[in-house]
């Protein structure tokens, strides 16, 4: 009789059943081995050995990095690896900053639950921690490298999930650290604020740039009026930081607790996500009837659109025009409610509450300011939130639900599915359907889009023919450009996430380590739209208000867009790679931005270090690295004591090298 596969663990049989490795057995066994290093969606790196098992005949072995097989038999607890964990987390202790009670994470950092796991009371090891400043550089992370653990997870996330890569490993054994690209601040290199690697770190070490001590200063003086709104995904994930289940919705308890916290006024952010879907849809109609920049990439999430900026300034042309619907807010706000209420801008103070890191770097954006004050004063993660809730004693599992304040609190299911990866797709497709079929379109159904990964698919629409796709996750949505500029795939409209799976497993969010909780805030967000009674953007009746009273003429354009342009990847002086001690100096810049990296500028930087030394004037030349001469479309670029050569080969520079020697 066929028997089906099992590993005996801590004497219970677990069956087999396309588990990968030991560990996500040993978890589906209801057991809590701990790790700080293992993610689900990233390389297995087996740093950490916390998760190591004893397994008959193989002895001590890590549980993640070994597959199961059919009839193993495992321990998870024995004397022996039970003293090994503690003196891991020991050893961990005694080279990290312990001022707990004033770290960002405390009370939810992996190494104090593991510490109190393992009965950690004691630490053996002299106290070894090294200072290092505090990087403050970017807008929306702060790291802390006196309370990293060397774990490596955000530099895999970084490089392997985003294609990004901005952080890695420096210097050897006691000396190692994790940082930046040539040590800078994550503000000054091409960081794009997604907040991937502050999800993925156990300790204080990566967290959000808070906001929270000058919101409370808002709040707290008279002359300013305070309104915030409130993303979609936020709904679906504060709960979890007071023992609600991934996914459950507590709007209306959000909205109390804001009113008790003393807002003046709640507002959604949905409301302006209908905005965005109109706007964005009749721009993409337009680009369609044209034929002209197409596909047609949203805009909304800002990591993806710094990304373009630095890395595919060349489709810019093809973003959307159309602010994010936090910014619209922001830009609505400060034009129509200040005139409203009869203050200056200056005066409104705007806060948004959002699943995303990334939010605060846009809200910094020189665009979206007018005289020096921002649309979007100051952003809150919804980690941020639930300080801001627990700082203010509120018992939030006993609020009674309040309700949003209008207009600007009113949305339809299209604006509210904003929050999940392929919801501004559906969201623009309702709003197209309806209007190339003259009333009859379709308002929901579009569940092809509701999958992860890269999805390509086609629709008919009135006769029309549309070919869209949808991708979260950076690294994915690199290859899927890289086909697009071949030539392999055509698309009319792509929607892009920096977040794998949309703005619900945003940076921000709560930290689950249940595969199942990013699914079960995105299949909430969908289960909110079945509510609502309306289901496309342009069936809210004070978005049509809006237009008709403030949006007339050039006024919608001038509110609602933006403009996007090439982005320098490294900030600050260039690098001198090698420098010349002759009196006959040669001047070699060669650009090593990443479009320029991916034409053949490593390649050729190290052939005309091997062409000097062979011409033996290698101490008379000077290479010095630049990081964007913003010509990426026209790489590999050298400046060769002052004339700068597009396309560049190692033949194009000898000629010039030889031409300026016998000038």
């Amino acid at each position: 009789m066929f028997k089906n596969p099992s590993v005996t663990i801590d004497h219970m049989t677990v069956p087999i059943e396309g588990e990968r490795n030991l560990l996500e057995l040993v978890r589906k066994a209801k057991i809590d081995l701990p790790t700080f290093c293992y993610h689900s969606d990233i390389s297995v790196y087996g740093a950490c050995r916390m998760c190591m098992v004893d397994a008959e005949g193989s002895g001590i072995i890590p549980a993640c990095s070994t597959p199961p097989v059919d009839g193993m038999v495992v321990s998870t607890n024995t004397k022996q690896i039970r003293s090994m964990r503690k003196m891991i987390v020991e050893l961990m202790l005694a080279n990290h900053d312990q001022n707990c009670t004033t770290c960002p994470k405390s009370g939810d950092c992996k190494l104090q639950r593991i510490a109190r796991q393992l009965g950690v009371t004691n630490i053996r090891f002299q106290q070894q921690c090294k200072e290092f400043a505090k990087d403050l550089s970017s807008d929306a992370i702060l790291r802390d490298p006196s309370k990293c653990v060397l774990c490596g997870d955000c530099v895999r996330v970084c490089n392997e999930i985003q294609s990004v890569g901005v952080l890695d490993f420096a210097n050897r054994g006691a000396d190692a650290q994790v940082v930046a690209c040539f040590n800078k601040g994550l503000g000054e290199v091409e960081c794009v604020n997604c907040g991937q690697c502050v999800k993925v770190c156990p300790v204080g070490a990566l967290v959000p740039k808070y906001q929270i001590n000058e919101v409370w200063e808002a709040i707290h003086d008279e002359k300013k009026h305070v309104v915030v709104q409130i993303a979609p995904a936020v709904r679906v994930a504060l709960g979890e930081y007071f023992g609600y289940k991934p996914g459950v919705t507590t709007t209306g308890q959000i909205v109390t607790a804001l009113k008790m916290m003393g807002f003046n006024e709640i507002y959604d952010t949905a409301f302006t996500a209908d905005l965005t879907v109109i706007e964005e849809a009749n721009e993409f109609l337009e680009r369609v009837e044209k034929g002209e920049r197409l596909p047609q990439f949203t805009s909304c999430c800002p990591a993806w659109v710094k990304f373009a900026e630095q890395y595919f300034p060349d489709m810019l042309p093809n973003l959307s025009s159309c602010r994010s619907p936090q910014q619209m807010f922001g830009s609505l706000s400060k034009s129509v409610l200040s005139r409203e209420l009869g203050i200056s801008r200056e005066d409104l103070v705007v806060v948004s509450i959002m699943p995303c890191t990334a939010k605060k770097f846009e809200a910094n954006r020189e665009e979206f300011q007018v005289d020096g004050n921002k649309d979007v004063d100051f952003v809150l993660t919804t980690q941020e939130l639930a300080l801001m809730i627990k700082e203010r004693g509120l018992s939030f599992d006993r609020l009674e639900p309040g309700s949003f304040d209008m207009p600007f609190g009113f949305k339809t299911g299209a604006g509210v599915i904003f929050g999940n990866s392929g919801g501004v797709s559906e969201a623009v497709l309702r709003y197209a359907a309806n209007k190339l079929a003259k009333g009859n379109g379709i308002k929901t159904g579009f569940t092809q889009l509701r999958e992860g990964g890269v999805q390509s698919f086609e629709v008919t629409i009135a006769g029309n023919k549309l070919r869209l796709a949808v991708v979260s996750g950076l690294g994915s949505a690199r290859a899927l450009i890289d086909k697009i500029r071949s030539g392999e795939e055509t698309y009319d409209l792509v929607e892009v996430m920096a977040c794998c799976g949309g703005c619900v497993n945003g940076g921000g969010q709560p930290v689950s380590e249940e595969r199942a909780a990013v699914e079960s805030r995105t299949k909430e967000l969908y289960d909110n739209d079945k509510m609502l009674q309306f289901h496309s953007a342009e069936e809210n009746p004070y978005i049509r208000e809006l237009y008709d009273e403030d949006l007339a003429g050039h006024r919608a354009h001038e509110l609602l867009h933006t403009t996007y342009q090439n982005r320098k990847r490294i900030q600050g002086e260039d690098i001198v790679l090698s420098k010349g001690g002759g009196d006959k100096k040669l001047s070699l810049t060669i650009c090593f931005g990443t479009s320029c990296f991916l034409r053949g500028a490593q390649d050729l930087y190290q052939k005309l270090m091997d062409h000097v030394k062979e011409q033996g004037i290698l101490e008379d030349t000077e290479f010095i690295a630049s990081f964007c001469g913003e010509r990426c479309e026209k790489g590999p670029v050298l400046t060769i004591n002052g004339k700068t050569i597009e396309g560049c080969t190692l033949e194009k520079a000898v000629a010039e090298i030889e031409r300026q020697n016998l000038s």
